[in-house]
């Protein structure tokens, strides 16, 4: 088992988070990760990346080599098109489809999405749209996990697991939240 993983997204977004999730329920499975993050400019809106290396051996690097990625989950479909050089010709990009427009000259949205849509593997949701109606845009990221879960090689139930640890102190109502917000993503992502 081996799962090579760029999560991307906006400062604030919640990338980290999703990293921190992935992370616990891998170890928790008793799998070996690396991590690699790039968040210098997250605080300013700046992109946040994050490579995740997931294996049922020990992982050498922390960083996937271009065209080696098995997922790319992106919270921001312009900064999806940014790292798919690093996808592999099977791999999968679950995008949000709505943009975060931080910059003057964003991109039109049309020929990104178009990009997208030439893309053979992929999960496009309107994660924001998902968790206001779960009743908080602030789990728009892990709506946006759930939508990835099929693809992590690691067990839904290990993936909620990783929730409640990573949520622990933030009490169970929190937890309970984003434990539907996973659900509603993983929902979406077994439709397509």
């Amino acid at each position: 088992m081996k799962t090579d993983i760029i999560l991307s997204g906006v400062g604030g977004q919640g990338i980290l988070s999703i990293a921190a999730v992935i992370g616990e329920a891998a170890l928790k499975e008793g799998l070996y990760m690396k991590q690699a993050e790039v968040h210098g400019m997250s605080q300013r809106g700046g992109d946040v990346q994050s490579n995740l290396r997931i294996s049922d051996k020990p992982v050498a690097s922390d960083l996937i080599p271009m065209g080696q990625a098995d997922l790319i989950i992106s919270l921001e479909p312009m900064e999806s098109l940014r790292y798919l050089p690093y996808l592999k010709k099977d791999g999968w990009l679950v995008t949000n489809a709505q943009p975060y427009i931080n910059i003057p000259n964003y991109p039109d949205l049309d020929k990104v999405k178009e990009e997208i849509g030439k893309l053979p593997n992929k999960v496009i949701l309107d994660v924001e749209l998902i968790a206001k109606e779960l009743g908080s845009s602030r789990v728009a990221n892990i709506v946006m996990l759930g939508a990835a879960t099929p693809f992590l090689g690691i067990a839904y139930d290990k993936i909620a697991g990783g929730i409640r640890s990573i949520f622990a102190n933030k009490g169970d109502e929190i937890i309970e939240l984003n434990l539907k917000a996973l659900q509603a993503g993983f929902d979406v992502a077994n439709k397509k």
